[in-house]
């Protein structure tokens, strides 16, 4: 199935939509003919690494890895990565061209803890763990 995102003018994605499968690789057919911009994107592709369909098991062909994420309400596409960006979730953040992700200017602890960002402080704050 070919899934096809309409953009505003400035890039954003405003709505996602399911094409038939001969669609596929025709947006430009798309956009001409409804006088709008449509970008493709993949339902498998998330931070650029396609994933088999249905899992979370990375695909054998990456060649298929297709404009970075698939394309949600809200994210914008970049043609100068081609890909499609979620909204950046924190200011500090940065855009790792590679993914199409943001990544926090300090990495994710890996003690197995729970932590959320701190703008404020640019860390890492542990979550206390509760007990039900």
């Amino acid at each position: 199935m070919a899934h096809f995102a309409l953009l505003d003018e400035n890039n954003i994605v405003t709505f996602v939509t399911v094409g038939r499968d001969e669609d596929d690789g025709k947006e430009a057919e798309l956009s001409a003919r409804t006088g709008q911009t449509y970008k493709q994107t993949s339902y498998n592709t998330r931070g650029g690494v396609y994933y088999l369909p249905n899992s979370n098991t990375p695909g054998p062909d990456q060649s298929k890895a297709f404009r970075k994420n698939y394309a949600g309400i809200g994210y914008t596409y970049d043609d100068v990565i081609d890909g499609f960006i979620p909204p950046k979730p924190y200011p500090s953040w940065l855009l790792n061209t590679t993914t199409g992700l943001w990544d926090p200017p300090i990495p994710y602890p890996s003690d197995g803890k729970q932590y959320q960002w701190d703008e404020a402080t640019h860390s890492w704050i542990e979550v206390p763990h509760t007990t039900a």
